[in-house]
């Protein structure tokens, strides 16, 4: 091989699965654990690379071997009796009211094409002329004959939330 890093790495990217881990025991002397190509390459150009330009210091590998002592390492996934299992979202999981809404009882107001709409609001959806709407959008889609978002018809913006 050439002494051009650049060169070496090209050629690299030319070889087989099989030949980059041949080539990775040749300069690691141990087999990979991966056959994935790229991770190879890329460990092979840094060993190369190590080899010529200089390995880390002596106190560089301390170090690292002191982090790597201290840190919580996982070299395979945890088994799937140990994962937490993801459950279906129920309503105790979801906020309880959308923050922008007003307490249930409030009389939403509004003008539209010279009538004026009073809209109560309910702890579970909305009253408008004696029928409930489940949402502000489909009660706005009823009123006007076309889709809005009922948060924006109303002028409802969305409130500061506590930091």
């Amino acid at each position: 091989m050439t002494h051009n890093i650049g060169q070496q790495v090209t050629a690299l990217r030319q070889m087989t699965a099989a030949q980059l881990r041949v080539r990775y025991a040749e300069l690691f002397g141990e087999p990979p654990r991966s056959g994935h190509r790229e991770h190879l390459v890329r460990r092979i150009a840094w060993r190369m690379q190590a080899l010529r330009e200089g390995d880390l210091s002596e106190r560089a590998r301390r170090r690292a071997a002191a982090l790597a002592r201290d840190g919580d390492l996982r070299l395979t996934a945890p088994p799937a009796s140990a994962r937490p299992q993801r459950k279906a979202a129920s309503t105790a999981d979801r906020p309880a009211r959308d923050r922008r809404l007003p307490m249930p009882g409030t009389l939403l107001v509004r003008r539209y094409q010279g009538k004026t709409l009073q809209v109560k609001v309910l702890q579970q959806g909305f009253e408008y002329e004696g029928d409930h709407f489940g949402s502000l959008t489909s009660l706005t889609e009823k009123i006007t004959g076309r889709h809005w978002n009922g948060f924006h018809f109303f002028g409802l913006q969305q409130r500061d939330t506590p930091s």
